[in-house]
């Protein structure tokens, strides 16, 4: 009997340009280099799923893709939450632009006032429902996932197996971001009582594709010695390796793939930001010359993806894996 190929999920952190550089105002330059991403996209038969900000969601050039793409039914549109500049503007820091507080951070009241503004923002702008999330800058909880699910979302892609982001502060007096060292690497139906579990709640967890080093499997305590920082590290593979281009990492994404097909896993996720597909838009591809390069990786990517998995947006996904109708696309103005 043949083994069904699995699912290619391609998710696109939907943002302004270069937010690594903590810009005020936020610019929504990048809007008009993303067709060309969709369309490459398309010529393999991938489904991007739109991971949508505030800014690009009243981005009138954002809108007008969107809008095209979901009437042609090639890429779905979601919700991802920058708390520092998404209405209603509650502020909790010094400057909120500079320290990018986590939405984790804020009082409970104010994750759900932001949560629930731009999730009518978006089904109003593009007339769907909102079914599938990731939380901006990875910062998600048991709190973040019971609003969720209370505004209509069925799908999460927040966590990020094997990486933790507790040294990444974002208020200077919080304990920095969410720890997922010990999260599984596979999709699994959240457990409220603990984000780490399977349970029933009715939000599916989809990790993006991130694997461990066989290093870092075998002999974890390596990466942690202080001489392994030094002359060792040089040698050492990444401990972990995400389905992310870096621009230099081609040959390690495509081991990723191969090694998720081997493996029998039920899906392959990549994510991108969108800022990333125009030059300047990042720190890792600041000129036209990376973004040509970076687009020779994806074609070379996407050809070893085809022949292996199918493409499927995280609604498509998340429908699949409860054998349930994918919700209708229409929503009330």
């Amino acid at each position: 009997m043949t083994r069904e190929r699995p699912a290619f999920i391609i998710t696109v952190d939907t943002e302004g340009d270069n937010e690594w550089a903590r810009p005020n105002p936020i610019t929504t330059r990048n809007a008009a280099y993303l067709p060309r991403f969709q369309a490459l996209c398309e010529e393999f038969g991938f489904k991007p799923t739109w991971l949508t900000n505030y800014e690009m969601a009243t981005s009138e050039e954002f809108v007008r893709f969107g809008r095209d793409a979901i009437a042609r039914g090639t890429a779905e549109i979601g919700m991802h939450l920058h708390a520092w500049s998404s209405p209603p503007v509650r502020t909790l820091t010094h400057d909120d632009h500079k320290t990018h507080p986590y939405l984790i951070e804020f009082p409970d009241e104010v994750m759900a006032e932001k949560v629930r503004f731009l999730t009518q923002l978006l089904e109003q702008t593009f007339q769907t429902k909102m079914i599938s999330h990731r939380a901006g800058r990875w910062a998600f909880d048991a709190r973040y996932a019971q609003i969720l699910l209370d505004n209509g979302y069925r799908v999460d892609c927040s966590v990020t197996p094997h990486v933790s982001w507790r040294d990444h502060l974002g208020d200077p007096n919080g304990q920095g971001g969410s720890d997922y060292t010990d999260f599984p690497e596979m999709a699994y139906m959240l457990d409220l009582q603990d984000i780490r579990r399977s349970g029933r709640s009715g939000l599916l967890e989809v990790p993006p594709t991130i694997m461990r080093s066989k290093v870092d499997r075998l002999a974890p305590w390596i990466y942690t010695m202080r001489r392994a920082r030094g002359a060792v590290a040089k040698v050492l593979p990444p401990r972990v390796t995400w389905l992310r281009p870096t621009g230099e990492n081609l040959a390690q994404m495509l081991g990723c793939v191969r090694a998720a097909i081997a493996q029998g896993r039920s899906y392959i996720q990549f994510m991108i930001h969108s800022s990333e597909l125009m030059p300047g838009g990042s720190p890792l591809f600041a000129t036209p010359a990376s973004i040509e390069h970076l687009y020779a990786d994806l074609r070379a990517l996407f050809v070893e993806i085809a022949r292996r998995a199918r493409g499927m947006t995280l609604q498509e996904f998340h429908a699949a894996q409860v054998a349930e109708p994918s919700p209708a696309h229409a929503v009330a103005a």
